[in-house]
């Protein structure tokens, strides 16, 4: 029998280390640390290999084709398939509540786009009844929305991919020509970009789900819930290892039959459709 392997995004430091770190602990197989910048995965691969820990490296820049074509080629090779995937890469970058065009297209990018990438090389990867998780939000909740057309639209029970990207493009043209308005995202369009690409992330595992239900493979989002990470400043209301628990619960322990749901950081499965519930970022929470 081959060995099992398990990959997790964006991994050399906050919930992607601490999830790679419960990975080495209870997983039997090879673990895969990857980031983009290859000096600091590797020092986060010897400080894990100083706790007695041995995960594999590999570079991995989610947004690069180039990059997650090498490591797909790499993984093939090496294993012919893997079992885990958890898709945890991702920015904020959002010190300030409203950001620039530039600023809202690079975390579109990172934070939904790269999931684009990764379903298309990756995906293929990983085998019969493996799992794959990705890292959502609060922000990736259908209450984040306030705009009708795009709360109906993304509700549709025939909800294809171009729907999830015609979103996406919306908000980043309005962003671009200006024509943006608050009062389409809830708490007055804070974080809007981030908004954006998690609620897109979260339908897209929908319709991830669908397509591979055939091969019992389970897709499903979580809002880890705020951390205590460089991503918040440093505010939460738990450290990265209590956060890594639930991801490694849903990859390791949970039911297979759990497929294409959102849950809560406490396990919970929500109704990512309740668009008037209260489950949506709130910007009161950063106040520390």
């Amino acid at each position: 029998m081959s060995t099992r392997v398990a990959v997790v995004t964006g991994s050399n430091k906050g919930i992607g280390f601490a999830i790679v770190e419960g990975l080495c602990r209870r997983f039997e197989g090879v673990v895969y640390l990857t980031s983009r910048d290859e000096t600091r995965g590797r020092a986060a691969v010897a400080e894990l290999n100083k706790r007695g820990l041995k995960p594999e490296y590999h570079q991995l820049d989610v947004v690069d084709r180039s990059s997650v074509a090498r490591f797909r080629d790499h993984l093939k090779q090496q294993h012919g398939g893997i079992d885990i995937l958890i898709n945890n890469a991702a920015i904020a970058n959002s010190v300030e509540l409203y950001n620039s065009y530039e600023e809202n297209k690079e975390i579109v990018e990172i934070n939904y786009k790269s999931i684009l990438l990764m379903q298309e090389y990756i995906f293929p990867l990983v085998r019969n009844n493996g799992r794959i998780l990705n890292i959502s939000s609060d922000c990736g909740h259908l209450s984040n929305l306030r705009n009708k057309y795009w709360i109906d639209r993304l509700s549709d029970k025939n909800l294809t991919m171009q729907d999830i990207n015609e979103f996406v493009e919306w908000f980043l043209e309005s962003c671009r020509t200006g024509s943006f308005k608050r009062e389409d995202f809830a708490d007055e369009g804070t974080i809007a970009a981030y908004r954006v690409a998690k609620v897109a992330l979260s339908a897209a595992t929908m319709l991830q789900q669908k397509e591979l239900e055939a091969r019992n493979i389970s897709v499903n989002s979580m809002h880890p819930g705020l951390v205590r990470t460089d991503m918040t400043g440093g505010v939460g209301f738990y450290n990265a290892a209590e956060a890594a628990e639930t991801p490694l619960y849903l990859v390791l322990d949970a039911p297979q039959s759990l497929k294409g749901a959102y849950i809560w950081y406490d396990r919970k499965v929500l109704d990512w459709y309740d668009y008037k519930a209260d489950y949506y970022f709130k910007t009161s929470a950063l106040q520390a």
